[in-house]
C-alpha cells in the first residue's frame, strides 16, 4: 500500500525525523487556512498523488505545464496555484498518457537548501536483508544516477537488526562525503528513518532528496512510502491512511472479497488459483502468442461466490476478449470451481469464449459438471493446450 507524501512524513514525524511544516488540503475550502498557517514568506505547493515525477508534470485540463510542485513566494501566489491545481489532472512519465487526478494537495514551509542527497531503504529478497541506498545526486531519479554515474550509488545491506550497525553508517557517511561535524546528525536521522522503516512494516521508504539546510540539519524533503500489503492487518493507523481514490477501482473491489488482482493490457482475462501458477499462466499465454489482461489469483480456498465475482471483475475490463480459467484442484476442490463457473457465466451471460481447465481433487466431476452445463465452455486437457485455446480463440 502507497502512502502520499504528507501521510509518509507524519510516519517519519512520529519517530522524530526532522520534517518540514506542512498541512494537507483535501477540498478547495481549505486552501485558505492552510495557507494562511505556514509561517514562512517562501512555500510550496505540492499535487498529492501516488506517482512520480510530479514537479516535470503536465496539467491535463488546462495545458499547465509549469508542473505539480510549485515553489509560491506569497500566501496569495500560494491559493492561486492550490485553486489551479487541486481536482485536475496530473500526467507525469509514471501515470500514462490518462494522468491521475489530484484530489490532495499539501502546502509546506519553504527551506534553505545547501545540499541534497537521495536516500531509499527496502527489501532486498535476493539476499534476504535492507538494503539501504544513498547518492550525492539527491533530487534526481535514482534510474538515471544508476545508468549514467552509477559509481555514484551506495549501498549497504544490513540484516534487519533494531539499528544500522557502525561500519554500516561509515560507509555511508564516508561514501557520500558528510563532513566530521555534520556526521553525528546525519547518523541519527538515519537511524530515525530505519526505525520508521521496521516499525510500519514498509518495503520501501524513499526520501528524495535528503537535504542538509542552511542551519547545518539534514531533513526529509519528501517522502515515498509503500507498505508490505501482508503486514496491513497488524497496522491498522496505518491501513486507515488508505487512498482507494489512487487505485484501480476493480483492484480495489476484488480486495474486498479476498482477490488478488492486477489488471494488464492485454486481451485474455485470467481466473487462476494460486500466484505461482497465474504467472505460470500468463507467461504460457505469451509464449503462445497471446496476452494476459489481468493477474486474478481466487486462493486456494474460493467459494461458489468467489469465483462469480472474479469473473464479474474480469468483464469489467472491456479489452477482455477470452476468459481463461486455470485450476489446480487441492484445498479447493474442481467440482466446486465447476460449479462456480457454470453458476457465473450463467449469471453474468458471459459472451467471450470461455477456456477451462481442471485438473487435481474431483477433476472428473468437475468435467462432467461443465460437460452437462449446456453452456459453450471449451475444455482444456492441460495448461498448454488451455493457452493455444485460448489465443486461437481470439481470431
Amino acid at each position: 500500500m502507497n502512502l502520499h507524501e504528507y501521510q509518509a512524513k507524519t510516519l517519519l514525524k512520529k519517530n522524530d525525523v526532522r520534517v518540514l511544516n506542512g498541512i494537507p488540503i483535501l477540498n478547495i475550502d481549505d486552501i485558505n487556512s492552510a495557507v494562511e498557517s505556514i509561517n514562512t514568506k517562501v512555500m510550496v505547493v505540492k499535487s498529492q498523488i501516488h506517482a512520480g515525477g510530479r514537479g516535470a508534470g503536465k496539467f491535463l485540463d488546462s495545458g499547465d505545464d509549469k508542473g505539480g510542485v510549485r515553489v509560491c513566494f506569497s500566501p496569495e501566489e500560494a491559493k492561486e496555484n492550490a485553486k489551479k491545481m487541486l481536482g485536475k489532472t496530473l500526467v507525469t512519465k509514471q501515470t500514462g498518457s490518462k494522468g491521475k487526478i489530484v484530489n490532495r494537495l499539501y502546502i509546506e514551509e519553504g527551506c534553505d537548501i545547501k545540499k541534497e542527497y537521495y536516500l531509499s531503504m527496502l527489501v532486498d529478497r535476493s539476499s534476504s536483508s535492507i538494503s539501504i541506498i544513498v547518492s550525492t545526486e539527491g533530487g534526481m531519479e535514482i534510474e538515471e544516477v544508476a545508468e549514467k554515474e552509477p559509481e555514484k550509488i551506495i549501498t549497504v545491506n544490513i540484516s534487519g537488526d533494531p539499528e544500522i550497525d557502525r561500519n554500516s553508517l561509515s560507509t555511508l557517511i564516508n561514501g557520500l562525503g558528510i563532513s566530521d561535524d555534520q556526521s553525528d546528525d546525519f547518523s541519527d536521522q538515519i537511524q530515525k528513518i530505519y526505525k520508521t522503516f521496521l516499525m510500519s512494516d514498509a518495503s520501501l521508504v524513499e526520501v528524495n532528496p535528503f537535504v542538509l539546510n542552511g542551519d547545518g540539519n539534514f531533513l526529509a524533503l519528501d517522502a515515498k512510502v509503500s507498505i508490505d500489503d501482508n503486514a496491513l492487518y497488524k497496522q491498522k493507523d496505518i491501513f486507515e491512511m488508505r487512498d482507494e481514490t489512487e487505485e484501480d477501482e476493480a483492484e480495489v473491489e476484488a480486495s474486498k472479497h479476498e482477490l488478488n488482482y492486477i489488471k494488464l493490457d492485454g486481451s485474455i482475462g485470467c481466473m487462476v488459483n494460486g500466484a505461482g501458477l497465474a504467472m505460470g499462466t500468463m507467461d504460457i499465454i505469451q509464449l503462445h502468442g497471446g496476452s494476459p489482461a489481468n493477474f486474478l489469483d481466487v486462493g486456494g480456498g474460493a467459494t461458489k461466490e468467489r469465483v462469480a465475482k472474479a469473473f464479474s471483475i474480469i468483464l469489467q475490463d472491456q479489452n477482455v476478449k477470452v476468459i481463461l480459467v486455470n485450476i489446480f484442484g487441492g484445498i479447493m476442490k474442481c467440482d466446486i470451481i465447476a460449479e462456480g463457473v457454470v453458476a457465473a457465466a450463467k449469471e453474468l451471460s458471459i459472451k467471450v469464449p470461455l477456456v477451462v481447465r481442471l485438473e487435481g481433487t474431483n477433476v472428473e466431476l468437475g468435467k462432467d459438471i461443465l460437460n452437462k452445463s449446456g453452456l459453450a465452455i471449451i475444455s482444456a486437457d492441460n495448461l498448454e493446450d488451455a493457452a493455444q485455446k485460448a489465443v486461437g480463440a481470439l481470431s
